[in-house]
């Protein structure tokens, strides 16, 4: 953030509270002043992208900050000049709470609805306010603190979704005349969870005219696993395994960036070494996540063959994986203040043999896929999204850039020398399916690159910091000197102590921007945690996607957005 920046948002909120938390500009603000605060930092300062809106009660908090017991920030970027601001204000009423920001950003739809779902905090003028992750018969708002971590509540009977379906078939102004006097009639539709095209994790009710949708609603929460009240009662480092089931196509990427907005906050500087194996795997992982993407979409649209180019080689990669972690699928392979352990010898004739197999495969498959007249009648000029649209709704990643906004946060706000690798960004054109599905081809051919120049650049040492507050000393140490034992025992049952505050830190991950939220009460255990994934908001475009497109389109469109269900509903 430029030293200007602040001064220039005090000068524009003279009412409002100014400060700055790491990288982050911080705005307190009256609930009177929130709308109009909101508005002027999407229009005076590019504000145009709202991550992610959040609640926090303080009901257990040592001094909270203020005298009301809830709080809601939104956290707001302006891509084009890397600035980020968080936008916060006191709630006295849950009940009566606050304004909506949906008409601001099409994106805070759901994230209100996260955050009235989690925190019983109202938004007054809300077109579509209910239960998004928790099921439509829940009582009560789990991550309030004096909810029960360990209260569970089954669903008896599911919703049927009517209700809201026929409300946004209303809001379209669907000419019910004219279809009757076509002889045809709305029928409407229940897909999913139990399809194979939705994964068992998400379910549409759509209304159509023959096979053409004119209205759709998505319900997630089916793999919710309360992952952010889980966190309140873990260490910081017993929280990373829980991390590995968010994106577990790319579990790794999870541990990596939990642990940089730990270490962000708490100035911990990890070594050049353990910087440049987060680089390595990180972008390895990205191309696992996108062998995965192109390989199921490639077998919703029929194209069985292409599957096995590119998953046989992601299988291979286990071996790999297994040898660095013990693990295939989960990896839990970071620690804050470094890595879990170096490399193992031999590691980089491995990883050559890796990215030359995956190289080759995956440009079979491309070269399959972009000469094949089917997919690209499939894909092409298929649910549309403008770059308006695509930033409004919050999307971020591969689905942002493939709508033609070049942001990525690698070359936009780079960290782990990421501004020392000669890569491009790939950028698409029309923001239809058939770039969201050829924009991770490319994406793979960058990661390559990376990972190579990484390999000749990365330097020996160690892959932790000497830091017995942050990393378990060593086992020689622990069984030798009676410091060594304490200090072990310290950490295990206490965990690292975080100081005290509030931050946002965000990471380019295979899907987009997978930010953290994390509240300190400077123990070892935070006192929230709160995820910021790319698929919900990438989930919460889909309907606007779809619409007018046929069935067999959106199941296509599903699959190149690529969502994944434990890190959508968490």
């Amino acid at each position: 953030m430029k030293d200007t920046t602040l001064t220039q948002l005090q000068e524009a909120f003279p009412s409002a509270t100014c400060t700055q938390v790491i990288d982050t500009a911080v705005l307190d603000v009256q609930p009177n002043d929130l709308t109009t605060t909101l508005t002027a930092l999407k229009e005076a300062f590019g504000c145009d992208l709202l991550l992610d809106v959040t609640g926090i009660d303080y009901l257990t908090y040592p001094k909270p900050p203020q005298k009301e017991r809830f709080r809601v920030v939104y956290t707001l970027r302006n891509w084009r000049d890397n600035l980020v601001v968080q936008v916060r204000t006191g709630v006295s009423n849950p009940e009566i709470g606050l304004p909506t920001a949906s008409s601001i950003w099409e994106s805070a739809n759901w994230g209100e609805r996260e955050c009235w779902d989690q925190y019983g905090i109202n938004f007054s003028g809300h077109p579509d306010l209910r239960r998004i992750l928790n099921h439509v018969q829940f009582k009560g708002h789990p991550l309030r603190k004096d909810y029960p971590v360990d209260k569970r509540q089954i669903l008896m009977e599911s919703d049927s979704l009517e209700a809201p379906l026929k409300s946004r078939l209303a809001s379209k102004n669907i000419a019910r005349e004219a279809m009757t006097e076509l002889g045809t009639d709305v029928m409407f539709l229940n897909i999913g969870p139990a399809h194979p095209a939705t994964h068992g994790a998400i379910r549409f009710a759509v209304a159509l005219d023959g096979e053409t949708i004119l209205a759709n609603i998505v319900e997630i929460g089916y793999l919710h696993r309360g992952f952010e009240k889980l966190a309140e009662t873990h260490t910081y480092n017993q929280v990373i395994p829980l991390t590995d089931r968010l994106n577990y196509c790319s579990s790794m990427m999870n541990n990596i960036a939990y642990v940089k907005a730990i270490e962000k906050f708490a100035a911990i500087e990890i070594t050049e070494r353990a910087q440049f194996m987060r680089v390595v795997l990180g972008e390895f992982y990205r191309i696992l996540d996108h062998l995965v993407c192109l390989a199921a979409a490639g077998v919703d649209v029929g194209g069985l063959t292409n599957y096995w180019y590119l998953y046989d080689e992601k299988e291979a990669a286990y071996d790999f994986i297994s040898k660095l972690c013990g693990g295939r699928l989960m990896s839990t392979a970071t620690r804050i203040g470094g890595m879990y352990h170096d490399f193992h010898e031999g590691w980089e004739k491995e990883m050559e043999f890796h990215l030359a197999a995956i190289e080759k495969g995956a440009g079979d498959s491309q070269g399959l896929m972009e000469k094949n007249r089917i997919l690209q009648d499939r894909m092409q000029n298929v649910c549309r999204f403008s770059p308006e649209q695509a930033i409004s709704f919050g999307l971020t990643g591969p689905n942002l850039r493939s709508c033609g906004v070049p942001f990525d946060l690698r070359k936009d706000a780079p960290y782990y020398n990421y501004d020392s690798f000669d890569f491009d960004i790939p950028i698409g054109s029309n923001g239809d399916v058939y770039d969201r599905f050829m924009i991770r081809y490319e994406e793979i051919k960058q990661s390559i690159r990376i990972i190579r120049q990484a390999m000749k650049m990365i330097p020996g040492g160690p892959v932790n910091v000497n830091d017995s507050q942050v990393h378990l000393p060593k086992k020689a140490q622990v069984y030798t000197k009676i410091e060594g034992l304490a200090n072990h025992f310290k950490m295990v049952f206490e965990g690292v102590h975080v100081p005290k505050g509030e931050w946002y830190d965000g990471y380019e991950a295979a899907n987009g921007e997978l930010g953290f939220h994390f509240v300190s009460d400077g123990s070892g255990t935070p006192y929230k945690c709160k995820v910021r994934p790319p698929c919900f908001y990438t989930l919460g475009a889909f309907p606007a996607m779809v619409e007018g497109n046929m069935i067999a389109d959106a199941i296509v469109n599903l699959s190149c957005l690529n969502i994944i269900g434990g890190e959508l509903d968490r």
